[in-house]
């Protein structure tokens, strides 16, 4: 059966890099038969805000609005707007979901962001019994894909920036992963404003990464019942006497006071 690829792109302009990355994912995609749709944030006016206004009809309690409870209300009585419902509609049939952005404050762009608040709703995307690796989404695979303004020396261990694989935890573990999905290594193009020759090669590069995109081995995160809820989710303590013996933490967040392992956030297998 053809895979199903969700794009969800936040670009102002046709122009720029990062369409030119979203039309090679499309091309390539499609070539193998892959049935692929584009959520052009910003030509769809999408509304990054998420206010009551996501909500037809009543709130439950208009006096403390709680946007995560009221939306999970309104989600099982179909009561969301209908943007909303339609990007839960195009997520929901997608096998993979690529985020292409630039990098804005070491985050992606404000109307992606909305994308990722309104959409990702309470009950659709996770619960706290369904989150991480037990994740409502978790039969779906997830990447990034964005440009830089920044060197890739920049984002080092010992780059002005920081590690790159610190600016990446939130948005792959408490994001996508959160919601259970996936997530394949990130497509990053380092400081995108280089000659024409160095644009077509990157873009190149990504195309052939494109090829066997569908094959590829997902990142590594600590499974959830590796942690313990009687104590407020902290690592299980067999766990974490294992790990003394051990160089590196177990992941950029779960590091135990212990070297970051290099590269966990970047490369599949690390």
């Amino acid at each position: 059966m053809a895979q199903k690829v969700l794009i969800v792109y936040a670009h102002q302009s046709a122009g720029s890099f990062n369409a030119a990355a979203k039309d090679a994912a499309v091309e390539v995609l499609t070539a193998q038969g892959c049935q692929v749709e584009v959520s052009d944030l910003y030509a769809m006016k999408f509304k990054p805000s998420a206010t009551a206004d996501d909500i037809t009809g009543q709130v439950k309690d208009a006096e403390h609005f709680c946007y995560g409870e009221e939306t999970m209300l309104a989600w099982k009585e179909g009561r969301l707007s209908a943007d909303i419902t339609e990007e839960q509609r195009k997520l929901s049939d997608a096998d993979v979901v690529i985020f292409q952005f630039p990098m804005y404050w070491f985050t992606v762009p404000a109307i992606m962001k909305g994308w990722i608040d309104r959409v990702l709703t309470k009950g659709f995307a996770y619960t706290s019994e369904e989150r991480y690796s037990q994740g409502i989404l978790k039969e779906k695979k997830a990447m990034l894909s964005f440009t830089t303004g920044s060197l890739e020396s920049m984002f080092s261990v010992n780059g002005i920036n920081g590690d790159i694989n610190v600016t990446l935890w939130p948005l792959q573990n408490g994001i996508l992963h959160y919601c259970g999905f996936k997530v394949l290594a990130p497509q990053i193009f380092w400081a995108p404003r280089v000659s024409s020759e160095v644009r077509c090669s990157m873009l190149e590069a990504w195309r052939t990464r494109l090829q066997g995109l569908l094959g590829e081995m997902p990142l590594s995160f600590t499974p959830s019942d590796s942690f313990d809820s009687e104590r407020g989710f902290q690592l299980k303590k067999s766990i974490e006497e294992k790990q003394k013996s051990e160089h590196h933490g177990l992941t950029v967040g779960t590091h135990l006071g212990m070297c970051i392992p290099p590269n966990s956030q970047i490369k599949a297998g690390v």
